[in-house]
């Protein structure tokens, strides 16, 4: 058995960042995530006049509940899209004026959910470029609140931005949301408010935010269940058992469901309270996903496919069109280039079994292609070759290390 110490969330991460800048007082994060986005949401909070503190496990933060410490700055956000979605909306809580840009990749990626919303606030807010993209200039002069509607089918970070920023405001939010993708992440950060001092109440559809701030609070990231979903992945791929501590019964993150997937496939998994287990049988049973609040780890599945005795469906994933890159649409053409047959549609991909052969991945910039093609080469004979193999910077810099070290471990 192979125990792996996955890197901290992402996701945690940036939410306890906001969460820790926002707070009254000095906020202790415990084993963050470092990684391009996350180094990016920290520098971001810098330029933004905040205070944080890194060592290499253990990063402090001295909150500002009043806003950034600054009255005027320019903020890059690199590929993140936390960064590019979270640090908006709480500089609009502050008073000044803050410019928000991001990579050529980030400002391709939507911002305009978020943007209308902070509008329907009465924030003063401008697209520089193309409406509803980064860059974006925001005139802060603080939020009252009040109640406004959200379509979050594209993502749940723009529910996710508004939450947060709630208890910044005069009055609190009401928050009447349609289309809901990624539900389980919106749990994530009502579980991270409440940890840091904020509720959330529930009205139907509608989440309500009272105002009050947060407090400051000594926090531990968990692992990143998404980066784990590659490690389970390949002990069901290649038989071998894996563990992964840190991810357990109390675990925050939704895409432990994916763990719901593999056993239909036929993987042994053993969740436990501080750690989880998956221990391949050397069969993988073909089936049908609806991965809408798990699409993080839709390439994760696509890419193991081919190795099940039956197609593979994935349905309900228009979400992952608007990621990165297309991800749908990226799956299909490299499985497509590995002599796998495939069909899509809008929202769904079917994955027919195959033997996939050699070839270059094409990552289109992506971390999630790069890392899943990746885990998928554990039964390719010489592997895969990657055109952009320094993707993964972006939330697990380590991982082509840290897999052919697995694939030395296992005689693959």
């Amino acid at each position: 058995m192979s125990v792996v110490a996955v890197p901290g969330s992402k996701s945690v991460t940036a939410r306890a960042l906001f969460l820790a800048a926002a707070a009254d007082g000095t906020t202790t994060l415990r084993r963050p995530l470092l990684s391009d986005d996350t180094d990016g949401f920290a520098q971001g909070l810098t330029a933004l006049g905040y205070h944080v503190r890194r060592t290499p496990d253990t990063w402090r933060v001295t909150g500002r509940p009043a806003g950034p410490a600054v009255p005027e700055a320019d903020v890059y956000c690199r590929d993140a899209a936390t960064a590019s979605r979270f640090l908006p909306a709480l500089a609009a809580a502050g008073h000044g004026t803050y410019r928000f840009d991001a990579s050529p990749q980030m400002r391709r990626r939507p911002v305009a959910p978020l943007t209308t919303a902070l509008r329907q606030l009465g924030v003063d807010l401008s697209h520089d470029e193309a409406d509803g993209h980064l860059p974006l200039t925001v005139n802060a002069d603080g939020i009252k609140g009040g109640e406004l509607d959200l379509d979050a089918s594209l993502s749940s970070q723009f529910l996710t931005a508004l939450l947060l920023t709630g208890p910044l405001t005069a009055e609190g939010l009401r928050i009447n949301v349609t289309g809901l993708v990624s539900a389980p992440y919106v749990e994530i950060t009502i579980a991270m408010m409440r940890a840091f001092g904020a509720e959330v109440a529930r009205d139907g559809n509608a989440l309500i935010v009272p105002p009050g701030g947060y407090r400051a609070a000594d926090y531990a990231i968990e692992p990143d269940a998404s980066t784990a979903s590659y490690f389970f992945a390949a002990a069901a791929l290649t038989g071998r058992e894996v563990t992964v501590p840190g991810l357990g019964t109390n675990a925050l993150q939704g895409d432990l469901a994916f763990l719901d997937v593999l056993r239909r496939m036929g993987a042994r998994v053993d969740i436990g309270p501080d750690a989880t287990t998956v221990c391949g049988t050397g069969r993988l049973a073909g089936v049908t996903a609806n991965m809408r609040d798990i699409s993080d780890t839709m390439p994760t599945l696509a890419a193991i496919a081919p190795f099940a005795d039956g197609p593979v469906r994935i349905e309900d994933v228009y979400n992952t069109r608007v990621k990165e890159c297309d991800r749908l649409e990226a799956c299909a053409t490299n499985l497509r280039r590995q002599g796998i047959r495939v069909e899509t549609g809008r929202d769904w991909i079917e994955i027919h079994p195959g033997t996939p052969a050699r070839a270059e991945i094409a990552c289109h910039g992506d971390h999630r292609i790069a890392m899943s093609f990746g885990t998928a080469a554990l039964r390719i004979p010489g592997g895969v070759t990657f055109d952009e193999p320094g993707c993964v910077k972006k939330t697990f810099p380590e991982f082509h290390e840290v897999f052919s070290a697995l694939r030395r471990d296992w005689n693959l």
